[in-house]
């Protein structure tokens, strides 16, 4: 088990309607660890990922981030956010404002920098994530891929404890993805904690901890990628993996 867990769910359970989306899951994700979620569609590796930061409510169960329990709402749950980066497939930037004007804005709200400070965080970050030239530009001027880091430098703007990436390159170009998981990849090495659903399994093989695989709501395996790409244990992972890995 992870020796400083950073995010711990116990017991959890989510249904919509009828269909039990997420079923009697424990997990812990330890500092400093990165986690990647895989598994077919449908399985519930998003739905996981968005209770994480409370964007879907649980049933039952637990929730714990850093030794605290995940607030209902309010005020709490907007700090919380803050602590608990989030990059989704869509980009969710503010189109009529600047590159720099989004990853500045929520450092000014929620952190209280003022504009001087959160505008030279926001340079540095865009230097990180290789855009330091396009800092003026509108969201629109950029490609998928150059937005997509946009998004994960206004997530790092919050200085979080934890990211979440729920699918970042789906919705991308293929040229476009590893533009991107290259960031995903050095923050990683910088020791970020990270939970990553994902269909990359380049990805998943090469900056994982730990493998996480899902089927119908249940966590299958979670184990080291070594172990689960060379010797799946289940049948559903066999058989997942022999579709995904014959292309």
């Amino acid at each position: 088990m992870a020796v400083d867990p950073l995010i711990e769910l116990r017991g959890v359970n989510k249904y919509y309607g009828k269909l039990h989306v997420l079923q009697d899951i424990d997990l812990t994700v330890g500092r400093g660890e990165v986690v990647v979620v895989i598994g077919p569609s449908g399985s519930g590796k998003s739905t996981l990922c968005r209770t994480m930061n409370r964007l879907e409510t649980i049933e039952s169960g637990s929730i714990a981030i850093d030794g605290r329990p995940l607030p209902e709402e309010g005020k709490g749950l907007a700090q919380l956010r803050a602590e608990v980066g989030m990059v989704f497939q869509s980009f969710n930037l503010f189109a009529h404002k600047s590159v720099l004007a989004n990853v500045s804005l929520a450092q000014t709200k929620v952190r209280g920098r003022k504009k001087e400070e959160a505008d030279k965080r926001s340079h540095e970050l865009l230097d990180r994530v290789g855009l330091a030239s396009q800092a003026e530009k509108l969201p629109a001027q950029l490609s998928g891929g150059q937005q997509q880091r946009v998004a994960i430098a206004r997530a790092l703007a919050m200085d979080p404890k934890v990211m979440l990436f729920d699918e970042p390159t789906s919705a991308l170009d293929p040229e476009m993805i590893n533009e991107v998981l290259e960031v995903m990849q050095q923050l990683a090495r910088d020791g970020m904690t990270m939970v990553v659903v994902t269909h990359e399994m380049g990805f998943a093989r090469s900056a994982a901890n730990r493998v996480v695989f899902m089927a119908d709501g249940r966590i299958i395996e979670d184990r080291t990628p070594d172990d689960f790409f060379t010797n799946p244990r289940s049948d559903r992972a066999k058989d997942f993996l022999s579709k995904i890995l014959k292309h």
